[in-house]
């Protein structure tokens, strides 16, 4: 506090020459100091040609402030430079910077990344306004330019795409003005600073943290800097300040009106052209004066804006002074309506389903600042997985973010830059406090004032996790007034505070089915976040869409999140991980890898689960009609569009093996209808496992999808499948005698079963198979062993739920050998061992029946003591560790990218030919990984195809990783783990499992997931045949 006071007295003798107090920035009641007022976004072109390109960069209005600036840093506040902005300063030992960049991804501090509590939070009491002068980096910018000599006599503008914390600004040694609100632009008229030109010294300093920090405690990495494009404007004296559309449909969604409100300054006659898509004019209006004017467009039944159908129109605003030009506004514009009846949220009179996923904006380079190419790189992943809506967590976006919604078709939740979720949600929230009143109601104001012309925006956002009271509902109060045009939510409000839509946080299955048949509840459950995507997760999301199609008022979410947030950086061995809370120093605080929830990765490659979402999400549903007969349903899930821009392709499968094929090349199934279609599937015999695969393929581009790109998919089972038999005799071949296997007991340390090419080998000392060698190559690594297991490397919900802790019993369950016997029985060597597990109160028995092939069946019981208060499982089955060389899979079961028995809908059975290698998936942070479930048969072989084939009683799971489970293990508590630097072992890890527990996904800091998929403590058996292969030609 005491260099709080310093630095205040500092600022005071700062204002008797240079206005500015520098108190602004510990100052709630003030968030700026002569900003320009905001309006929607838009830019004036000088001619008409240039307004229907487009392209602001290439009008001579404009002039980018983007590039190197001159740089100076300062680790603390009180150190900042105090006069460098003066034309006159010497900043020739200046660094340089780029604009826009972030700092700590640039060598200025260190990034932080912190979930709730703010970033100074384990070293500094939070005490609004104030914030820390200690910790608290000032950057200090200065760049000379010139202004076009043509821009004299213009009013001449400065925008500042994003800056964080916020910004002093002087021009030509003048003082200008101060902003805060780190997510959205700050403008500022430089006419009277400015000389066109000449040489011009614009120099701005930033803090990291200011009293507007407190409202900016998202759950994010905490960077400083500039984090979107700068530039200058010129306007004409006279010109649009402001201009607001306002679209809606009739009572019957067929005809349209457009309200146009405009702002002048100065005296102009207006035209209004309404242009269609192909650039016809289809309507027209005009209107003069100035000030504030408005007009109304009339269209016979409009195309509709929808986020399947997002057609556009531009509406081009031409100023002129008699038959001059002044200035050309094009605004695109969407016609749709939004409406609540009946407890639904209705789109152009259809209750839509949210498929939603909030994104932060996060570049693993740049930080905040995200490129284009990176954001149309975002629209085209969530178009091509099935997203239809995105959530702005928790701030506005970039404004290029909001045309790609618009033009590709994504609903937007436009959200406030507010979250004080760091002070809590009681008596503390800023909520409640009034001298952030101001701002609350600025952030939110400020936010519609902008967006306001987006079609894509479907309703507004408050804000997130800032507490509920008096500020909210002044902002809510607010916005309906201005906006009545659209919903507004704030998940906080609950069921009964100011909210048009109850949007809560991780609502578990059993809420929001109780919300759903309950009628004192008549709001939509739309959930503003759900499913947390954190590592190997979403494991139960199949059970959420179960209950969003099935009660109406329940019309889906927005999965948290879209993309891992994590940074690319160098790690300790030189090798470049994905970086999180906690890798960069001990000092600042972290929530480590919490940061990391995202469908994708930070360089946009889509994690396993991103599938099962694309799955869940997708629009055609297939279903059996009458197999016998090929007839399937095909249901139409959208509510706006046909499924004419698509062909069906089939296939009938037998035991993996394509059988026949075909495709559809028409489809008339009307929205929301469902249709027969009768395939000429043929006959399946009783012999095999007989499926039906069934996809949906776009027969065009359109927008961002490609041509044959698959928008959704079904299998159904034409036959039963059927177990083979677990029956193992031994091998009879014509005219020749059957030599049975041998048991040899005479060595001490060995149990040896021999055949004519095969010596298995038991250890006597823990009883397990430790070679397995046929025809001379040994199947099991030198010094490993065939084991049980019932152990996985926990994954980050296991983490959440402190399972690494509960159930680590059964990573070392104390194996006893109580005995070891081996037997001749019919000709088959019988070797039993026999364990007491001590840790986990159980008895197990390990039984090896081998035949003259060396065959070996496997079965592996477990006998719990059922009065015993023991843990859950993670799974149950054998762990077999090869030699690296065993590199190829080839599997009959569901693939081809992981899967496991709570997220697998979307993974098709089928024969998947594979390599070790490609199996192991680099979450951010290791954790189990790699699993395949329902399998058949798997096949793990070397380049001779020399091997091992598994078969078992019911379909299984199994993985194969040139990893061991301790090295992705992170131990009793989650250590500072990345997968990119585990080293690969000389080894195959080979699992084979009856069964492993699901995933989960309802959050990631507790809960289990559903009961169906765990393992409860109990007994279990699972019994399962290895048998050699051998590299065979097959001659056609």
């Amino acid at each position: 506090m005491k260099r709080q006071i310093l630095l205040g007295i500092w600022g005071a003798c700062a204002l008797v020459s240079h206005a500015q107090t520098f108190k602004e920035w510990q100052d709630p009641e003030v968030n700026a100091v002569n900003r320009a007022p905001m309006h929607t976004n838009f830019f004036a072109y000088e001619n008409t040609e240039l307004a229907t390109e487009g392209l602001k960069e290439k009008s001579d209005n404009f002039m980018t402030l983007n590039g190197l600036w001159k740089f100076f840093w300062v680790k603390n506040a009180d150190a900042r430079p105090t006069d460098f902005w003066k034309v006159d300063f010497n900043d020739k030992g200046w660094d340089q910077l780029q604009v826009p960049a972030v700092w700590e991804l640039n060598g200025y501090g260190d990034p932080i990344y912190v979930n709730i509590g703010y970033a100074w939070r384990n070293q500094y009491t939070n005490n609004p306004p104030y914030v820390p002068v200690e910790g608290n980096h000032v950057g200090s910018y200065r760049r000379e330019i010139t202004v076009p000599a043509d821009w004299k006599g213009k009013e001449i503008m400065a925008h500042f795409g994003a800056v964080s914390s916020n910004m002093y600004l002087w021009v030509n040694g003048k003082y200008v003005g101060y902003s805060e609100d780190s997510k959205l632009e700050a403008e500022f008229n430089l006419t009277p600073y400015l000389k066109p030109g000449q040489k011009n010294v614009i120099a701005f300093q930033v803090f990291r943290w200011c009293d507007g920090s407190y409202l900016e405690d998202q759950d994010f990495f905490r960077y400083t800097g500039v984090a979107r494009d700068c530039y200058l404007y010129a306007r004409n004296k006279n010109h649009i300040e402001d201009i607001r559309v306002t679209p809606d449909l009739d009572s019957e969604y067929k005809d349209g009106t457009l309200d146009v409100r405009l702002q002048l300054r100065g005296n102009s006659d207006v035209t209004l052209e309404l242009l269609d898509a192909e650039n016809k004019v289809v309507a027209t209006a005009y209107t003069k004066g100035a000030g504030k004017l408005a007009a109304t467009i009339g269209l016979k039944n409009p195309h509709k804006w929808t986020a399947e159908t997002p057609y556009l129109y531009t509406l081009r605003v031409t100023l002129k002074n008699g038959n001059t030009i002044n200035e050309v506004v094009p605004v695109k514009v969407g016609f749709r309506k939004i409406e609540m009846k009946n407890a639904q949220l209705l789109v152009n009179g259809q209750p839509i389903l949210i498929k939603g996923a909030d994104r932060h904006e996060m570049d693993p380079d740049g930080g905040y600042h995200v490129s284009r190419e990176r954001m149309i790189q975002d629209i085209q992943i969530m178009k091509m997985f099935n997203l239809n809506a995105v959530r702005t967590c928790h701030y506005p976006d970039d404004n290029f973010w909001y045309d790609l919604c618009d033009k590709y078709g994504i609903y937007v939740v436009a959200e406030a830059n507010i979250e004080s979720h760091g002070m809590g949600y009681d008596e503390l929230t800023l909520a409640k406090n009034p001298s952030y009143k101001k701002a609350h109601l600025e952030r939110n104001q400020r936010n519609v004032q902008r967006g306001f012309n987006h079609p894509s925006i479907i309703f507004w956002s408050l804000g997130n996790e800032a507490g509920y009271g008096p500020n909210f509902e002044a902002a809510y109060d607010w916005i309906k007034a201005e906006d009545p045009s659209r919903m507004v939510q704030y998940e906080q409000a609950g069921t009964s505070g100011k909210t048009d839509i109850y949007c809560p946080m991780y609502a578990r299955y059993k809420w929001c089915e109780e919300y759903a048949t309950d009628n004192q509840y008549q709001k939509p459950l739309i959930q503003c976040e759900y499913a947390h995507a954190m590592g190997n997760s979403q494991g139960g999301f199949k059970e959420y869409w179960d209950l969003f199609r099935k009660y109406p008022k329940l019309q889906g979410g927005f999965i948290w999140d879209f993309v891992d947030q994590s940074c690319r950086w160098t790690g300790k061995n030189g090798k470049m991980i994905y970086a999180y809370g906690g890798d960069f120093n001990r000092f600042d605080a972290s929530d480590n890898n919490f940061c990391d929830n995202g469908l994708i990765s930070p360089d946009r490659k889509p994690n396993p689960h991103m599938y099962e979402v694309g799955y869940f999400y997708q629009n055609i549903w297939t279903t059996a009609r009458d197999l016998s007969k090929g007839e399937i349903n095909v249901y139409n899930e959208n509510f706006f569009r046909d499924l004419s821009a698509y062909a069906l392709e089939w296939q009938v499968l037998k035991d993996g093996q394509v059988m026949r094929s075909g495709r559809v090349e028409e489809l008339k199934v009307a929205p929301r209808t469902t249709s027969v279609l009768k395939l000429d599937l043929g006959q399946a015999d009783t012999k095999g496992e007989w499926l039906l695969n069934v996809k949906y393929l776009q027969k065009n581009r359109e927008g961002l999808i490609p041509a044959g790109h698959v928008v959704a998919k079904a299998q159904l089972a034409l036959t039963e499948y059927q177990a083979p038999s677990m029956e193992l005799k031994n091998v009879e071949e014509s005219n020749q005698a059957v030599v049975v296997p041998r048991i040899k007991n005479e060595n001490q340390n060995r149990m040896v079963v021999e055949g004519t090419h095969f010596n298995i080998q038991f250890n006597k000392q823990n009883g397990y198979m430790d070679k397995y060698e046929v025809n001379g190559v040994n199947m099991i690594k030198d010094g490993e062993a065939l084991t049980p297991n019932f152990w996985r490397a926990p994954t980050d919900n296991d983490f959440g739920a402190m399972l690494q802790q509960k159930y680590v019993a059964w990573k070392n369950p104390g194996m006893k050998l109580l005995s070891l016997k081996g037997e001749m029985k019919e000709g088959i060597a019988v070797v039993s061992a026999e364990y007491e597990m001590e840790k986990v109160s159980a008895e197990l028995q390990l039984t090896y029946f081998i035949n003259n092939k060396g065959t070996v069946k496997v079965v592996q019981k477990m006998t719990a003591d059922k009065n015993a208060d023991v843990s859950n499982l993670f799974r149950f089955g054998m762990q077999l560790v090869m030699p690296k060389a065993f590199d190829k899979i080839a599997y009959y079961g569901r693939g081809p990218v992981e899967n496991y028995v709570d997220r697998k809908s979307s993974a098709d059975l089928g024969i998947y030919n594979q390599l070790v290698k490609d199996q192991f998936y680099a979450y951010i942070r290791p954790q189990e990984n790699g699993t395949k479930s329902d399998i058949r048969w798997w096949k793990q072989t070397n380049a001779a195809g020399n091997g091992l084939c598994f078969v078992s009683e019911a379909p299984f799971s199994a993985s194969a990783l040139h990893y061991t489970i301790d090295s992705l293990d992170s131990g009793w508590v989650k250590e500072q783990k990345h997968s990119n630097e585990v080293e690969e072992a000389d080894l195959v890890n080979l699992l084979i499992d009856k069964v492993q527990m699901g995933l989960g996904c309802v959050d990631s800091w507790g809960e289990l997931p559903r009961e169906e998929y765990r393992l409860p403590y109990g007994d279990y058996e699972f019994t399962f045949i290895m048998t050699p292969v051998t590299h065979q030609i097959v001659i056609k």
